[in-house]
C-alpha cells in the first residue's frame, strides 16, 4: 500500500496531468472551431478538414474521459480510499499507481474487469 509521502506524489502527479488534459481539451476545441471556419476550396480541402475535426474530436473525448478517472481519483486521495481496488478492496500496488496514477483496479481484477467489459 501507498504510504503519506507516496500519495502525496501521485496527488501531485494527477493534479498535473489534470491541468495539461485541461489545456490540451481546450486546444482541441480552439483546433476544431478554427477548423470549421476554414474556407473550402474544393472537396479535399473539405474532406482534409472533415477528417482533422474528426481526430481532434476523438482527442478531446478520449482526454475528457480521462479528466473524470483523474477526478475521481483526487476525490480518493480526499477520502483517504486512494490505492484501494475498488472490486476487491485490496491495495494496488504502487509500481501500477505510478504507472496509472488514476488506477480503480488492482492488477489481477483490471484483468478480470477487461474480460467481463
Amino acid at each position: 500500500m501507498a504510504n503519506a509521502k507516496q500519495v502525496e506524489e501521485l496527488k501531485l502527479t494527477l493534479l498535473e496531468r489534470k491541468e495539461l488534459i485541461i489545456k490540451n481539451i481546450q486546444g482541441s476545441r480552439d483546433s476544431i472551431d478554427s477548423l470549421k471556419n476554414s474556407e473550402c476550396k474544393d472537396e479535399f480541402d473539405y474532406a482534409e478538414i472533415s477528417s482533422d475535426s474528426f481526430k481532434e474530436g476523438i482527442i478531446a473525448n478520449q482526454q475528457v474521459k480521462e479528466l473524470g478517472e483523474i477526478e475521481d481519483a483526487l476525490k480518493r486521495v480526499q477520502d483517504g480510499s486512494y490505492g484501494i481496488c475498488d472490486m476487491c478492496d485490496e491495495s494496488i500496488a504502487i509500481g501500477r499507481l505510478r504507472a496509472k496514477p488514476f488506477a480503480k483496479f488492482c492488477t489481477p481484477c483490471r484483468e478480470i474487469y477487461e474480460v467481463e467489459k
